[in-house]
């Protein structure tokens, strides 16, 4: 099979496309031929070797965190799928590799594409919607009335983060640059806040709930709008100990994540608010619940570009280089 290789870290001189060998296909895995493979900013960070040191993935690694595409086989343990099922999925961060022509995704780790979308529009949802819904359902637990903001509400995360925020009865506000505005409205956005021109934090009050997707001073500044007994959750700040205790890391890492995301833990103490680090995990499960909030019109994918897939480097460079207008960036295998 074609696909895109990381040879070495760095920038993206240490990728290559590659021919491989098909994957093998393990008693719980379905084999899907992909369609279509968004680019996030993880995928980036990944190959620059942001996340080395508790993600240490064996080079040459085959990058990828989004698909959509057709089973083409499954293992004597599947009852999820058939051949022949449409899915989309995020694949589980020891697994991934979606910037390829076939990839074997454990069975659980999959959904049934939604029945509204195209392949390209199914595959720049996972990873994003998933995120949005671990931050403000699974950990914020947001509820009617609240008060919930959403940064870089026109962003690949933040711009389904609005739309599930709305869905879930959340009085919304968002941040976008000037030229967002009305798509931020668009999505359902309560309050927009153009940040070239307006400063939040004094915009915004005793709000029960932040998602950050910036981290540094703006996450800083986040906590200051909060009610005291608010959430922060960041996908972008220091990671924290319960992210360490999580991922089962050692000591050593433990000590490290604690000394990164002390003085953001004591800010939001200090405040009376809690500060919540977010590294999204693979659920098949939730996305078949997001699944059915997107084929009722509730949730609806956001795509700035479609790359065909042999220019999947510069797709990557594309997202990089913060070109991306509104939304996700996507690859196609069509």
């Amino acid at each position: 099979m074609k696909a895109f290789t990381l040879e070495r870290y760095g920038d993206r001189t240490g990728m290559r496309a590659a021919d491989l060998p098909d994957p093998q296909v393990g008693a719980d895995d379905v084999l899907v031929k992909v369609h279509a493979a968004s680019v996030n900013p993880l995928d980036i960070r990944i190959r620059n070797g942001d996340f080395k040191t508790f993600l240490p993935y064996r080079l040459p690694l085959v990058l990828g965190n989004d698909l959509a595409g057709t089973v083409v086989r499954v293992g004597p343990s599947v009852t999820r799928f058939t051949v022949g099922d449409e899915v989309y999925g995020r694949p589980d961060k020891d697994r991934i590799g979606t910037f390829a022509e076939l990839i074997a995704v454990h069975q659980d780790d999959l959904a049934p594409k939604p029945a509204t979308l195209t392949m390209a529009e199914a595959a720049s949802l996972p990873l994003v919607a998933l995120t949005a819904w671990q931050a403000l359902v699974e950990r914020a637990h947001v509820q009617p009335g609240q008060k919930v903001l959403i940064h870089a509400g026109a962003g690949g995360l933040g711009s389904v983060a609005v739309q599930l925020a709305r869905a879930l009865g959340a009085h919304v506000a968002t941040t976008v640059s000037t030229a967002k505005v009305d798509l931020a409205e668009d999505l359902g956005a309560d309050e927009v806040i153009d940040y070239r021109t307006q400063d939040f934090e004094t915009l915004l009050d005793g709000y029960d709930v932040v998602l950050d997707s910036l981290g540094g001073e703006n996450l800083t500044r986040s906590l200051r709008i909060l009610r005291p007994g608010g959430t922060a959750i960041s996908v972008a700040g220091p990671p924290d100990p319960a992210f360490a205790r999580e991922l089962g890391a050692n000591p050593f890492l433990r000590l490290a994540m604690t000394a990164l995301s002390f003085r953001t833990r004591r800010q939001a103490k200090s405040l009376g608010v809690t500060y919540a680090f977010l590294f999204m995990k693979a659920d098949g499960d939730q996305l078949r619940r997001l699944t059915t909030l997107v084929d009722t019109g509730e949730i609806r994918p956001v795509v700035d570009r479609v790359f065909p897939f042999e220019e999947t480097l510069q797709a990557m460079e594309h997202v990089e280089k913060g070109r991306a207008k509104a939304g996700k960036v996507v690859v196609s295998m069509a």
